[in-house]
């Protein structure tokens, strides 16, 4: 306990100076409440990480057993990191910057743009890492549920639907991913600033019983709606678009489908 105490992971205080760490319910020890004179809780930190780290120690394995769980979370770590920076920096200065804003930057320029939007996501990622919205699993499922209001629809309705174009799509990616946002800033702090969160996290205050965490499937939704609302009000997309949409659906040459 001492050992995992330096990571900050569990922490506690002898609220009765007798040396030992304990945990009494007052309404358990009935008549010995005053043999004990004493009742509460002398755990004051639990982090969920400690349970993977320290499980190891506690089954008494060597030491190298314990550096392996360290290293296996690391590389994992450091593997899904990487392809993500690589994503967003070809994003960024690939399909943002080369196709959108700036066409005729060359290639050394393009590559200069990419490494300083690596740059600029390894400093968010830091600061998120330092000062977390959430334990991991918490974490996992706000990206999860930002990728779902934000991605998904659109990926979806660029598949089975002809009639969706770039300006509903455009609609109802910013619709969802604001909609997400706005609600999980609600409750978790705007950019996740502790103490500036508009209503306090917790089940009675969630819209319809719905956490900041799921909240990524009411984005979803939201973002459907609008993405195909817009397209239908707007002009359609390109006619070789839209062969190109029926191409990927039922592939050239395809023939109909027959009876076994």
């Amino acid at each position: 306990m001492d050992r995992w105490r330096t990571t900050g992971l569990l922490d506690w205080e002898d609220k009765n100076g007798d040396g030992r760490l304990q945990f009494y319910n007052e309404a358990g020890l009935g008549d010995r409440a005053a043999e004990y004179g004493w009742a509460g809780n002398e755990m004051t930190k639990v982090d969920r990480d400690i349970m993977v780290l320290a499980n190891p120690e506690i089954a008494n394995l060597p030491n190298w057993v314990i550096a392996l769980v360290a290293a296996g979370g690391i590389a994992a770590a450091l593997s899904t990191a990487a392809g993500l920076l690589l994503a967003i920096a070809s994003a960024i200065s690939h399909d943002l910057l080369k196709g959108v804003f700036r066409p005729d930057i060359d290639e050394k320029q393009e590559l200069l743009a990419s490494r300083i939007a690596m740059a600029f996501a390894i400093g968010v990622a830091a600061y998120f890492g330092l000062n977390p919205p959430g334990f991991a699993a918490q974490v996992v499922a706000l990206a999860f549920g930002l990728a779902a209001s934000s991605i998904f629809p659109v990926l979806m309705m660029g598949i089975f639907d002809k009639r969706a174009n770039s300006t509903g799509a455009i609609a109802g990616m910013l619709s969802g991913l604001s909609v997400t946002l706005l609600y999980i800033f609600w409750f978790k702090g705007w950019f996740f600033l502790p103490g500036t969160n508009m209503a306090p996290n917790n089940a009675e205050h969630w819209l319809l019983g719905i956490s900041p965490e799921a909240f990524g499937a009411v984005g979803a939704m939201v973002n459907f709606a609008v993405a195909y609302v817009v397209s239908h009000a707007t002009q359609p997309p390109p006619e070789h678009i839209q062969h190109l949409v029926e191409d990927i659906r039922v592939p050239r040459g395809a023939g109909t489908a027959t009876d076994h």
